[in-house]
């Protein structure tokens, strides 16, 4: 088992043991089991998933949009360090599509750069947050 710490700006989301975790990297997805190499990466916005224990199936697997941060392994301990993270639970689909088109309109009236990429992060965090409400729906029938 791993001790799995999930940390956002509000507090601890998460803290607990569990047997595996996906994680959103620049390079991609990465799987962290017991004994992983100790490592310190850059999460990406994304969608971090959380097996608890070995026998579970794809269907239990817990899901948490995230936005960028800091993941850090070290001595079966994994953290993750983010601005923010919603468990698939606390997301609507229906208003993370409307949140979504929402911010699809501001990117299209953005008339300087920083309006640019302000629109365009919350795009990013709003198609994972629909992403996880998703994959919520499809894994709990």
């Amino acid at each position: 088992m791993i001790k799995f710490e999930l940390v956002t700006l509000r507090g601890v989301k998460l803290s607990e043991e569990v047997h595996e975790v996906l994680l959103p990297t620049l390079d991609g997805q990465i799987a962290v089991f017991e004994n992983h190499a100790p490592l310190v990466s850059i999460a990406k916005t994304g969608v971090i998933s959380v097996r608890r224990k070995s026998d579970h199936p794809d269907d239990m697997l817990d899901h948490y949009a995230v936005t960028g941060g800091v993941i850090e392994i070290a001595d079966n301990v994994v953290r993750v360090l983010v601005d923010e993270a919603d468990h698939s639970a606390d997301v609507s689909e229906k208003e993370a599509q409307e949140a979504l088109e929402n911010a699809k309109k501001l990117y299209s009236e953005a008339k300087d750069q920083m309006s640019i990429d302000k629109a365009q992060s919350m795009i990013d965090r709003q198609a994972v947050r629909l992403r996880v409400a998703e994959l919520r729906r499809r894994t709990r029938r």
